[in-house]
């Protein structure tokens, strides 16, 4: 970091300290210390016994140097739960309180500073997850985002916002980063430069981003960032939470009238800052072999001769000793990294093909097809504002399914989320649930509402609409009938759903009934 942000934060944690054994003595309540602690990057976790701490990487990109942190603290703690995020992140979970506050402090030093990792703060910047080693790719996003995200994290002490702040970078039209429904998101252009969008979001009333600017030169992007940030501080709403983020610009102010209050704020930015960035991309000096790999999770990047290994954890949660199984195969080999993806899942990128091989084979455990890549929060048997518990109900189908043996893509990537919230982006999968509710002749039953048809790809983009809510307990009977019939026809998802619509829809009525 070019600031040492570890210094600058550091005095925050005696309070962090003192108000967290508050809570643990029954003299702060569950919502006092929640609004406190998510400015650190840490929850109390459902119950107030354990807590989480999200450790903040722009892009998602897990160096050598933070895998070993992650590992030691993973055994120094004994943390027997770790999640990757759908916003680039790790989580650890179910930390002793006395731990915690140890180990935040460590993880700022070894520089992953959580501050802003949650509450009411700019969150972490996100990155299409194989930017710069991606063929087609239109170029490298990654030096940006992070370039963004640290300058974002000076706002951390010096300004109260609204509510938190979200942006993305995206490297094509992929949008694997959302970057055209983001608070703010820069996606890139074939010529070298970014479009960019902002006031879009997930949750209750979803928006597309409004786009503010078109072919920025990438060295101005922090100039975009800051005209957010005093757009979002002046026309935020401070009294109604639920209002107060950035989409609901678009309504307050109309989307003319945001675009035009947001180009004000540029143009004072322009005039009266200097904020442009200085990037070198990096360079990628390491060269393979020129032997080939053949594997489904084996994916060739640009560099000649390299792979990116992909590698899924079922709902995004690693098991700690795969991370440690990693640290030591990846030692010694040169210039590779993990880059996290916005869909809980990780690349091993800069692989020879032998180095591919080994950890594909390391990597045995995770998703075997695309249904299996499917996505899920946390839940509510650990998040506090959880209304279903979206791990469970994940395991539940993958076990399910896979007695089916159907073919890869018979069934798509499926998106749970346990509330409104929207932490998986339900809205945005081409089959997505949201914990809920399901009233029937037996009373009140768990259930989640079913979402279909969202996508995310730039130009392309639909933000679904709920239907009615399916009983938990009937979600793998529901997903086993629809493969069946997706099978009859020896066909994907993908494509039988096209001709289909009609046959979905009743489908889901009759589990909806």
């Amino acid at each position: 970091m070019h600031t040492d942000y570890y210094k600058e934060f550091l005095p925050d944690l005696d309070e962090f300290r003192e108000k967290t054994m508050k809570f643990h003595n029954g003299e702060m309540t569950v919502p006092e210390y929640k609004g406190f602690s998510g400015g650190y990057g840490s929850y109390a976790q459902r119950g107030g016994k354990k807590h989480m701490l999200r450790l903040r990487m722009a892009g998602g990109r897990i160096t050598k140097e933070r895998l070993d942190f992650i590992v030691q603290s993973i055994q120094k703690y004994h943390i027997d739960l770790v999640k990757l995020t759908t916003c680039q992140s790790v989580q650890f979970h179910n930390l002793e309180a006395e731990d915690l506050c140890v180990l935040i402090e460590q993880a700022w030093a070894a520089g992953m500073v959580s501050r802003g990792g949650g509450g009411d703060f700019p969150r972490n910047v996100m990155a299409s997850p194989l930017s710069g080693v991606e063929p087609g790719e239109y170029f490298d996003v990654l030096p940006y985002a992070e370039a963004v995200g640290e300058y974002l994290m000076q706002f951390i002490r010096a300004v109260k916002f609204p509510r938190k702040l979200k942006v993305s970078f995206s490297s094509s039209p992929k949008n694997e980063t959302h970057a055209t429904f983001r608070d703010l998101g820069f996606a890139a252009n074939a010529d070298g430069t970014f479009d960019v969008y902002a006031a879009g979001g997930l949750g209750n009333k979803p928006a597309l981003g409004a786009k503010v600017a078109e072919h920025i030169a990438p060295e101005k992007v922090c100039y975009y960032a800051k005209a957010m940030v005093d757009t979002f501080v002046e026309h935020g709403n401070y009294e109604n939470r639920g209002r107060a983020r950035t989409r609901f610009l678009q309504e307050t102010l109309g989307t003319e009238g945001f675009v035009q209050e947001y180009r004000k704020k540029l143009a004072l930015v322009m005039e009266n800052e200097n904020l442009d960035t200085d990037i070198r991309p990096s360079v990628i000096t390491k060269t393979g072999k020129g032997d080939a790999l053949e594997d489904a999770r084996a994916v060739k990047q640009k560099q000649e001769g390299l792979y990116a290994v992909f590698y899924q954890p079922v709902g995004g949660v690693i098991a700690p000793e795969k991370l440690s199984e990693l640290q030591q195969l990846m030692k010694d080999m040169q210039e590779v990294e993990i880059r996290l993806t916005p869909e809980e899942g990780m690349y091993i990128i800069n692989c020879t093909a032998d180095e591919a091989r080994s950890l594909l084979a390391a990597t045995e455990d995770g998703a075997k097809t695309l249904f299996e890549t499917s996505v899920a929060c946390i839940g509510n048997s650990i998040c506090q504002v959880g209304a279903r518990d979206s791990q469970e109900a994940l395991k539940m189908c993958v076990e399910a399914v896979r007695k089916e043996n159907f073919a890869d893509g018979v069934l798509p990537k499926v998106h749970f989320s346990g509330c409104p919230s929207s932490c998986s982006a339900h809205q945005t999968g081409s089959i997505g649930f949201r914990g809920g509710v399901k009233q029937s002749a037996d009373g009140p039953k768990p259930a989640f509402a079913v979402f279909t048809g969202g996508c995310a790809r730039q130009g392309e983009e639909v933000i679904a609409e709920a239907n009615k809510a399916i009983a938990l307990e009937e979600i793998p009977q529901f997903l086993i009938e629809l493969g069946r019939m997706v099978s009859a026809e020896n066909t994907t998802y993908e494509k039988w759903v096209k001709t289909n619509r009609d046959a979905l829809n009743e489908l889901i009525d009759r589990y909806t009934a």
